[in-house]
């Protein structure tokens, strides 16, 4: 069959075309940013190819693709209204890929523990520290008068930070006291005793073995830290970034402002997470306490592993000397992480608040409160390489609202007015 003139003509430009054509890969990155001026193809109803602006598209990803929170600082109740996708919410996948794992000196996993039950692996530190992996995701803030959005996406949608891939604690940590370094790990050896080191409750009821250490500095738990790997800043104690990283995962998975209310396994008819992680170990009165062990930490590390990567809360019996039960807790665990509130008092480094004088003698009477992501500039007294967020409020009180900015600061605006439910971080 022969071509006429014209045919071969267009049959050479299908030809050029195809042994011109390159891969995706191949194309040259687009020189703007603006999804407004960016065209994609897209295939109508009718199966035709036509062009759309990227920006028109943007929205429904959005939709399909993020699921948050929404609350209203004007309206006293720590409940918050969904937004986002429904099935986003049923699933919270960020949620459910943290995690447990054993983690080297050099920050490599060693191996990932069972989902379901930590119990059955080493977690004595022999073959590394019992941390928590927290998936790289990303986020949005946004303020709109009273109202707040707090989004989470899989995907770097427009308008959202990546919150980067990092490992947390899975205990409240201890001090391996022969190197005197920070470790996470499930270990009743009198090396890794915890609260303030006392020999003498050995054997008793308010033994300190298997405990989380207690009686030591912010600049000293930052450097027993970095003794796992020396001429470094990645290993560090709790950091700000991953307190507020954690508070926001449970606030959009539960939808409440109050980590403390009352814990329910049940799902709502939805099958969404309701609740929260119930008061934990907070609710001790603290005479009572004192009196039994001088306020040193009281919960084994570990107590809660049964319950592996997931959520829930386990019963634990603290003992008198005689036997008797002094106490019953609850002690709550959020995907893997034990104790996220409660129980003893923790530092979190990356944060400074410089408190200012009173005008009258000489200050400005603000509390401005500066953060820190960058570990090798962490300092306990000087604010270089810190970013002002906001001001803390100065009065003692329940929090009613907090800085939240465009990075969802969790750091205390107005406590006045607030209540007991309000807002408990």
């Amino acid at each position: 069959m022969a071509f006429t003139s014209d045919e071969e003509s267009k049959l050479k430009l299908i030809i050029s075309a195809f042994e011109n054509g390159k891969r995706l890969s191949d194309l040259p990155l687009a020189s703007g940013t603006n999804p407004y001026d960016m065209l994609v193809e897209v295939l109508d109803e009718d199966g035709e190819s036509k062009k759309a602006a990227l920006a028109t598209l943007l929205p429904y990803a959005e939709e399909q693709c993020s699921y948050g929170i929404e609350f209203n600082t004007a309206v006293s109740t720590p409940t918050c209204t969904r937004v986002g996708s429904s099935d986003l919410h049923k699933r919270c996948p960020i949620q459910n890929r943290l995690r447990g794992c054993l983690l080297d000196d050099d920050g490599k996993v060693v191996e990932y523990l069972d989902p379901s039950d930590w119990t059955g692996h080493d977690r004595s530190g022999l073959r590394g520290q019992v941390m928590v992996e927290i998936p790289t995701h990303y986020r949005k803030f946004e303020t709109e008068g009273n109202k707040r959005r707090v989004l989470l996406s899989e995907f770097p949608l427009p308008g959202y930070t990546q919150v980067p891939l990092a490992y947390v604690s899975a205990y409240e940590a201890t001090v391996q006291r022969s190197t005197l370094k920070l470790s996470s790990v499930v270990n009743v050896n009198p090396d890794y005793r915890g609260g303030n080191n006392a020999a003498a409750n050995d054997g008793t009821a308010k033994s300190l073995l298997g405990r989380p250490a207690t009686s030591i500095s912010r600049t000293n738990f930052r450097n027993y830290a970095r003794k796992r790997k020396a001429s470094s800043s990645e290993w560090n104690c709790m950091t700000y970034d991953i307190q507020k990283t954690l508070y926001w995962l449970f606030v959009v998975e539960y939808a409440t402002l109050n980590s403390q209310a009352a814990y329910n396994a049940a799902p709502t008819a939805e099958g969404y997470r309701q609740g929260g992680l119930g008061a934990g170990v907070t609710n001790w009165d603290s005479g009572t306490w004192n009196t039994f062990n001088g306020y040193n930490p009281f919960i084994p590390c570990g107590i809660t592993d049964s319950l592996g990567n997931n959520t829930g809360v386990v019963a634990y019996h603290l003992e008198n000397e005689d036997g008797s039960i002094s106490k019953d807790f609850e002690v709550p665990r959020y995907h893997g992480i034990e104790n996220p509130f409660g129980h003893i008092w923790q530092w979190t480094d990356g944060i400074n608040v410089r408190i200012s004088a009173t005008k009258a003698n000489g200050g400005d009477e603000l509390s401005k409160v500066y953060v820190c992501s960058d570990p090798s500039k962490f300092s306990d007294t000087g604010y270089t390489g810190y970013s002002h967020v906001g001001n803390e409020a100065r009065n003692e009180g329940y929090v009613k609202e907090i800085i939240f900015g465009i990075g969802g600061e969790i750091m205390p605006k107005v406590c006045t007015g607030g209540g007991s439910t309000t807002l408990l971080l």
